[in-house]
């Protein structure tokens, strides 16, 4: 399961979001390290074809898409160099896929710690990249050395080299352009400052009707592959502690719609070019994850790796057009189920029977 960690200081928000998401109950205090060791949950990612292919076939059991979200202690400055949980911090970021940074906005007195997004940007930036800094630079001298003798690392020091001028300069390597040979090489090093960033900045339920005033300049700031969204999370976090109509009911009343999270937990579903493809049936509606660009016997294998192994077609039709025909036998009537091979690549999307044997 694709794994996202919430980077921030203390105090940001951190644990709050990761309750609103998975409807935890972690513990959320207003001092620092209230979170010593990673707290790790799983949140369904919401899709209305999900449940109108469910309603179609009347599925006794309906299985959303998930991603893990973890929720690191607080950084803090000084810990590229051991300070606060130092290192222990910066190996709960290697272990995930994607970041969210939780940035403070909120204005609250009793709680320490400053009250300025990009101010908290900067620090979170700054203890990654120092953290990049010191492997590249590792990586750089080993490289140089053993490059004497081997002209086959050319390309990997030239690309070490390039990319600690970067971090020298302070710049995180999602803020820097890489060239396709540069990516596929940088990817084996598993740098923290090398995977897809997502923001969240926290503000408080007085700050709703400014939201937009109060992200501009984190999304002035940050690249444009780095999506940004303005969250009351105490709000949200309490929303998620009760069932679906009071939820809807207290979200309605401020204005929220269905709120925020949800919204943002498709972005970063997507960030990780992740996509979606759907089984339905009278016993199951199930929505699997994908890489897009994945052919089908790979997606088969999602299901089991039986189905991978032993591919013979998939049998394939969009959700729209399917429940457009109102059932899959109706659409195979009328001509509109699809046989594909080995070299079809799945769309986000497509509902799927596969055909295989083993």
């Amino acid at each position: 399961m694709e794994k996202f960690g919430f980077v921030g200081l203390p105090n940001a928000g951190k644990s709050s979001l990761y309750n609103a998401l998975t409807g935890g109950s972690a513990l959320a205090a207003p001092y620092a390290f209230a979170t010593t060791d990673p707290n790790i949950g799983v949140a369904k990612v919401s899709d209305e074809r999900l449940d109108k292919l469910a309603d179609m076939s009347s599925s006794k059991k309906v299985v959303a898409a998930s991603v893990q979200f973890n929720d690191i202690g607080g950084l803090v400055e000084g810990a590229s160099q051991g300070e606060g949980l130092g290192n222990k911090f910066l190996a709960g970021i290697r272990e995930v896929d994607a970041i969210v940074f939780v940035l403070r906005a909120f204005k609250d007195d009793d709680v320490p710690g400053p009250q300025d997004p990009i101010e908290h940007l900067r620090v979170v930036e700054t203890e990654l990249t120092l953290a990049d800094l010191e492997m590249v630079s590792t990586k750089f001298n080993k490289l140089e050395r053993a490059s004497k003798g081997d002209n086959s690392l050319k390309a990997e020091l030239e690309t070490a080299r390039f990319v600690l001028s970067e971090l020298e300069e302070g710049n995180p390597l999602y803020r820097v352009e890489l060239d396709e040979d540069q990516k596929e090489i940088v990817d084996s090093w598993y740098l923290l400052t090398n995977k897809p960033v997502l923001a969240i900045v926290n503000i408080d339920e007085d700050q709703l009707g400014d939201s937009a005033e109060i992200v501009a300049p984190v999304i002035e700031d940050l690249p444009d592959s780095a999506s940004v969204f303005g969250v009351c999370v105490q709000l949200e976090a309490e929303a998620a502690q009760l069932d679906a109509s009071d939820r809807a009911e207290m979200l309605g009343e401020l204005g929220l719609g269905d709120g925020v999270l949800p919204k943002f937990l498709a972005e970063a579903y997507k960030s990780l070019g992740l996509r979606t493809f759907f089984t339905t049936g009278e016993k199951e509606t199930r929505a699997w994850t994908f890489r897009d660009g994945s052919p089908a016997p790979v997606c088969a294998g999602r299901i089991h790796t039986d189905m991978q192994r032993g591919f013979i077609r998939a049998e394939t039709i969009h959700w729209d057009e399917l429940l457009e025909a109102n059932s899959w036998g109706a659409a195979r009537e009328s001509g509109k189920i699809r046989a594909e091979g080995k070299d079809y690549l799945v769309k986000d999307g497509d509902v799927l029977e596969f055909r295989f044997n083993v």
